[in-house]
C-alpha cells in the first residue's frame, strides 16, 4: 500500500516503524556513546546500518523542525516557522504551538485514515497539539501525549490513560534528563502493549544545552537511549534518528553568552521602539537558554532605510548573514508573511537577543549552549537498516519517513 501526502508517496512497512527526534543532538554525541562501549546498539547503527548527515530546517528551531519531520516538507509548505513568532492577523507575539498555524497535514494523519496505528510521545506539551493535528484520538484511536504531563493523559484527550503506572516511572521534571528517559520508557512499553504501526519519539535537549559530546552526562544520556532503543529493535521494530537541530558553544573566554542585542542596536539606529526585534528560540522553556539563539527576524518602521540598516548589521563581527523577507524566505523555505522586513542569523559561537534588560540569564548554570542559526543545521540520519540511496544522496531531515518507508532495505 502507498499513501500519499503534501506531494510524497509513502510506502506501508510491514514493520513496526519508529521515527526517533533527539532534540539538540550535533554529530558526535552518538558517536562519542558508541566509542565508549557502554551503546552497543547505536555502535551497530553506525557501522551495519545507515549512517547519514542531513540538513535541518533554518531557523533550526523546535517547532519549525518538528513539523517539517512529521509532514516531510519545509515550512514554506506547513506554515511554522519558528517557536514563537509575530501574529501579522493580531500584532501580537504568540507561540506557534497552536494547530491553527498548521498548513499542512501529517504524515500521522494520512496513514491513520489508511487503518494505520499511530503513536506519538514527546517530551514537551508545547509540541503535542501540533503532533497530533488531525488524529483520531480516544479508545481504538491514536495515542499522542507528552511525559511533561503523562500524569494527566486521558483516554479521551491523548487515548491512553495511567501513563505513570504503565511506564513505571514518576513525572520527571520538566528541566531534566528523564523528562526524555520517559519519552523512551514509554515507546517501548507502548510497542510491547499495542504495537503501533508507527510510532515518532520527540525529546528534549536539555542535556545538550549543558553537556558537551563525549562528557559523561552526555555520554550516560545516550547510554540510557541505546537501552530502549535495543529493546524497540528487538521487538522487530525498523528505527530511524535523526534531530531537529544541532548546538553549539555560544558564549565568551571567560563562559559568559556571547551576544548581540539586536532591539538595543534598533532602539540606538531608529528610535526607541521603532522596530521589532522578534526570537524565534522563545518558548515557555526558557531556563536552558535564556531565549537566546541563533536566528532573529527584524520588523522595521515604515519608510526606514532597510538596505541602510541591513548593511549597518551586517558589518557587526558575529553576524553571518542579513537576508531580506524575500531572500530568506527562498534560501531557508519559510512562509514570507510570517518573518520581518529583515532576517539575522549569527556565526556559530554568537547568540541573538533583543535587549540586555529583557533576558533573564539567571538559570545558566553552565556557559551557553544554543542553536538556531545555519551552524547548527547538520544533523545525523541514522537507521538500523541499510538504504538503497546513492552515498551522494543530499539528504534533509525532513526525509526521514521517506527513508525509513521507502528505501530501507
Amino acid at each position: 500500500m502507498s499513501i500519499t501526502v503534501n506531494g510524497r508517496t509513502y510506502k506501508k512497512s510491514s514493520q513496526p516503524v519508529v521515527v526517533v527526534c533527539i532534540d539538540g543532538s550535533e554529530p558526535g554525541y552518538i558517536e562519542a556513546a558508541a566509542a565508549t562501549g557502554r551503546a552497543p546498539f547505536l555502535d551497530r547503527l553506525l557501522k551495519q546500518g545507515t549512517n547519514r548527515l542531513a540538513d535541518c530546517v533554518v531557523p533550526s528551531f523546535t517547532n519549525p523542525n518538528n513539523l517539517s519531520i512529521v509532514t516531510g516538507v519545509p515550512p514554506s509548505v506547513h506554515g511554522i516557522s519558528g517557536n514563537y513568532f509575530l501574529d501579522p492577523e493580531t500584532g501580537k507575539e504568540v507561540m506557534m504551538n497552536d494547530p491553527k498555524f498548521l498548513r499542512a497535514g501529517t504524515i500521522f494523519k494520512a496513514f491513520q485514515d489508511q487503518g494505520a496505528r499511530i503513536a506519538i510521545v514527546t517530551a514537551k506539551d508545547k509540541l503535542r497539539r501540533l503532533l497530533g493535528n488531525g488524529l483520531k484520538i480516544g479508545q481504538g484511536g491514536a495515542i499522542c501525549f507528552s511525559s511533561e504531563h503523562a500524569d494527566k493523559a486521558t483516554m479521551a484527550e491523548n487515548g491512553i490513560e495511567n501513563v505513570l503506572d504503565m511506564v513505571g516511572m514518576p513525572l520527571p521534571s520538566v528541566y531534566s534528563a528523564e523528562l526524555s528517559g520517559f519519552v523512551f520508557a514509554a515507546g517501548v512499553k507502548i510497542m510491547e502493549k499495542h504495537r503501533p504501526d508507527l510510532m515518532y519519539l520527540s525529546t528534549t535537549d536539555y542535556i545538550q544545552h549543558k553537556h558537551a559530546p563525549g562528557t559523561p552526562v552526555a555520554n550516560d544520556f545516550y547510554v540510557m537511549m541505546d537501552g530502549h532503543l535495543a529493546k524497540l529493535d528487538a521487538m522487530g521494530a525498523v528505527i530511524a534518528l535523526t534531530a531537529d537541530h544541532g548546538m553549539n558553544a555560544k558564549h565568551d573566554s571567560t563562559g559568559q553568552p556571547d551576544v548581540i542585542y539586536l532591539q538595543d542596536l534598533m532602539d540606538q539606529w531608529l528610535g526607541t521602539a521603532k522596530a521589532r526585534v522578534i526570537l524565534p528560540i522563545t518558548d515557555p522553556y526558557v531556563v536552558h537558554h535564556g531565549a537566546l539563539g541563533s536566528f532573529a527576524t527584524i520588523y522595521l518602521p515604515a519608510g526606514s532605510d532597510q538596505a541602510g540598516t541591513a548593511r549597518k548589521l551586517s558589518a557587526i563581527q558575529g553576524v553571518e548573514v542579513v537576508l531580506t523577507r524575500a531572500e530568506a524566505s527562498a534560501r531557508f523555505q519559510l512562509p514570507p508573511e510570517r518573518m520581518g522586513d529583515l532576517v539575522v542569523v549569527s556565526t556559530r559561537h554568537k547568540v541573538l537577543g533583543t535587549s540586555l534588560s529583557k533576558h533573564d540569564l539567571s538559570g545558566l548554570t553552565e556557559p551557553l549552549r544554543s542553536h538556531g542559526g545555519i551552524s547548527e543545521q547538520k544533523v545525523p540520519l541514522i537507521m538500523n537498516r541499510a538504504t538503497d540511496l546513492p552515498p551522494a544522496a543530499q539528504l534533509r531531515n525532513f526525509d526521514i519517513f521517506d527513508v525509513v518507508l521507502n528505501h530501507a532495505r
